[in-house]
């Protein structure tokens, strides 16, 4: 069982940055090849996705997000990184790593607020 960790969110005003953090431990027999994403859910939604990168490389975003948001991952430290950039108060939300579709349980995620 993999276990993700969050880290890096804040508070921002909007139009600023922040860079998330994800460390994954535990059974890392699959880390290098599973599809992670980034997930978010702001006060009173579901759960959506926001991004997603797979072992080449390869990223896909949630629109809303694209051209701000970059994904990316460093397989040696076991780590996958959102780089969010032009921050709007819209991006208010708690953020969750995870495969895609998720099969990991859970985290407490990291809260990121915006503010207008």
């Amino acid at each position: 069982q993999v276990q993700l960790v969050e880290s890096g969110g804040g508070l921002v005003q909007a139009g600023g940055s922040l860079r998330l953090s994800c460390a994954a431990s535990g059974s890392l027999f699959n880390f290098r090849t599973m599809r992670l994403a980034w997930y978010r859910q702001a006060p009173g939604k579901q759960r959506e996705w926001v991004a997603a990168i797979i072992y080449s490389g390869s990223t896909n975003y949630l629109d809303s997000v694209k051209g701000r948001f970059t994904i990316s991952r460093d397989n040696a430290k076991n780590t996958v990184y959102l780089q969010m950039n032009s921050l709007k108060p819209e991006d208010t939300a708690v953020y969750y790593c995870n495969s895609a579709p998720p099969n990991v349980p859970w985290s407490q995620g990291t809260q990121v607020t915006v503010s207008s």
